[in-house]
C-alpha cells in the first residue's frame, strides 16, 4: 500500500505556540497519540462537544474518551501529524494528517495490518482555556477507498 504523502510537521516546540496552540498540541500528540485519556478533563470543557473527523458526535468526556479508545483499538501506532495551525479570536483550526495500522475491523473492513491514512481540517472552539467545540472534517471517502484498495491487495497475495 502506498504511503502517505510526505508532508513535514510544524514545530511543536511548545515555547514557540499560543497558550491554544499548546492545547491543541497536547489533544493530539498526548492523547490521541498516546492514549492519555486522564488529560481529557485537563483540556475539555465539562459539556464539550465533539464532531469527529470519522463521523460521530459525542458530548462529555465519557464519550470522547471510548471514542479515542475504540480508534487507537483499531489502528494500531495510531498517530496525528500536525501539519498547520491557525489561530484566530477564540478558535484553533488546521490541517492534519491521521494514520495507524489497521489491526480491526474499521468502516466494514476487515484487518489488513497496513498503515492507513486520511487528512483532517479540525477547528477548536475554545471557553477560556478549554476547550468547548470541536469540528473535524475528515477525508473519509479517501480513507476508505485506501482500505479497500487495501483489503483486495491482501485478499490477492493469499490467493
Amino acid at each position: 500500500m502506498k504511503h502517505h504523502p510526505e508532508e513535514s510537521e510544524i514545530d511543536l516546540e511548545p515555547s514557540r505556540l499560543s497558550t491554544r496552540k499548546n492545547v491543541v498540541r497536547v489533544f493530539y500528540k498526548d492523547i490521541w497519540d498516546q492514549q492519555k485519556v486522564d488529560l481529557i478533563p485537563k483540556v475539555f470543557h465539562p459539556d464539550f462537544t465533539f464532531r469527529g473527523s470519522l463521523g460521530p458526535v459525542l458530548v462529555g468526556h465519557e464519550q470522547f474518551k471510548q471514542y479515542v479508545l475504540w480508534l487507537t483499538e483499531a489502528l494500531e501506532d495510531y498517530t496525528s501529524d500536525i501539519l498547520d495551525l491557525i489561530e484566530e479570536d477564540d478558535q484553533v483550526s488546521g490541517k492534519l494528517r491521521f494514520h495507524g495500522i489497521h489491526r480491526a475491523t474499521f468502516f466494514g473492513h476487515s484487518p489488513t495490518h497496513e498503515r492507513v491514512w486520511w487528512h483532517g481540517a479540525p477547528i477548536f472552539t475554545f471557553d477560556g482555556d478549554k476547550i468547548r467545540d470541536l469540528w473535524v472534517l475528515g477525508d473519509i471517502y479517501g480513507l476508505v477507498k485506501r482500505l479497500e484498495l487495501s483489503e483486495s491487495a491482501v485478499e490477492f497475495s493469499v490467493r
